[in-house]
């Protein structure tokens, strides 16, 4: 009963941690959303740990603990391919706008020389 009350709390306090990292916009609702799953999927399994029992027998596994180990490692590592393609996309953005601001200052320039002639 004790690892069901301290999954319980460690479930509990990372679900409102995130929740008022949100809200005060110090993590955007895009990635917040992962961590909000695997949290009511962790208080799930503290409340309702039968199904823990039946899920990990279901899949093959002789230990519940042996399935949550593997459970979150495939969720480890698919929150790092997620953040690998954010990280692509948010590197592609910058490039894109450092080209702009480029292309900007040279535009400025000129401008600035065409005014000195006049």
């Amino acid at each position: 009963m004790g690892i069901r009350v301290l999954a319980f709390g460690l479930s509990l306090s990372i679900l409102f941690f995130v929740l008022e990292l949100v809200r005060r916009e110090a993590l955007s609702f895009k990635y917040a959303f992962i961590w909000l799953t695997v949290c009511v999927l962790g208080l799930l399994c503290a409340i309702f740990s039968d199904w823990l029992f039946a899920l990990s027998r279901l899949f093959g596994f002789e230990v519940p603990s042996n399935f949550i180990f593997f459970g979150l490692f495939g969720i480890f590592v698919f929150v790092s391919l997620l953040l690998t393609v954010f990280l692509c996309h948010q590197n592609r953005r910058n490039d894109r706008m450092a080209q702009k601001i480029g292309m900007l200052e040279l535009e400025i320039r000129r401008l600035v020389e065409r005014m000195d002639r006049k």
